[in-house]
């Protein structure tokens, strides 16, 4: 077990259950990946990665096809994925995955929840060398299924670390490594509970009690907000 797994173990991962308004924040990323590969999830990987996810969060069907529907109406909203990147309080690198139709309101916003906070929104590739960007697989456990075995196949399809956590296996890769794991998975019949990407810290900052109670508050207005969809940050154990 590597550094991805220490991460997840030693850090309180904010997860779409604990996010504002979920299934709206997935019928968004649902309608970009429509808009940019298709609405044959047969041939559009990110597409069924984010049906896989809306299955595993309870997200009711018909959003899920009234989501794919909106893409394709000829007046549908321009929704675009946005990263944007800064320094929250006490020099902490933070990372902000969106989902948009109106940047100038979400960019407005972003700069406030910084500002107020004390920290600072950044240019781009101000703080993103500080992440690893990392796809992540959850998948059902096979009867009888060799670990390590697993693990030298997945290797060659550009895993870089598994491991079993609650009766699951978790899968780390590459970014770029996304398609070709997730072939192999469908290809040898394993359930794909969920996937997505990641932003792992390459170095974390520590904080103390009255610290964190104050970036905590900044990370608070960042979920609570309808066009934001991940958070990374370089807070250890938060």
């Amino acid at each position: 077990m590597g550094r991805a797994f220490e991460y997840r173990k030693a850090t309180k991962l904010k997860r779409w259950a604990s996010m504002a308004k979920t299934f709206t924040k997935l019928g968004r990323q649902i309608t970009v990946a429509v808009k940019d590969g298709g609405s044959d999830p047969e041939a559009n990987p990110r597409l069924r990665m984010l049906i896989q996810n809306a299955k595993a969060a309870n997200m009711p069907k018909d959003n899920v096809e009234r989501a794919i529907k909106k893409a394709t109406e000829k007046n549908h909203d321009d929704w675009k994925e946005v990263v944007y990147e800064g320094y929250g309080p006490f020099g902490v690198a933070v990372m902000v995955e969106t989902t948009t139709n109106n940047n100038t309101r979400t960019v407005g916003a972003v700069r406030s929840y910084f500002n107020k906070a004390g920290g600072s929104l950044g240019t781009t590739g101000s703080v993103e060398y500080m992440f690893e960007h990392q796809c992540h697989f959850k998948v059902e456990a096979k009867e009888g299924i060799d670990l390590e075995e697993l693990e030298l196949d997945m290797i060659d399809a550009g895993a870089n670390e598994i491991f079993e956590e609650d009766g699951k296996i978790i899968i780390y890769g590459a970014f770029e490594s996304y398609g070709s794991i997730q072939s192999y998975l469908e290809d040898n019949d394993f359930e794909i509970i969920s996937s997505e990407f990641e932003r792992i810290p390459t170095t974390t900052k520590e904080l103390n009690e009255e610290e964190t109670v104050v970036f905590e508050k900044m990370l608070a207005k960042f979920e609570e907000d309808e066009d934001v969809t991940n958070i990374y940050h370089t807070v250890a154990g938060l």
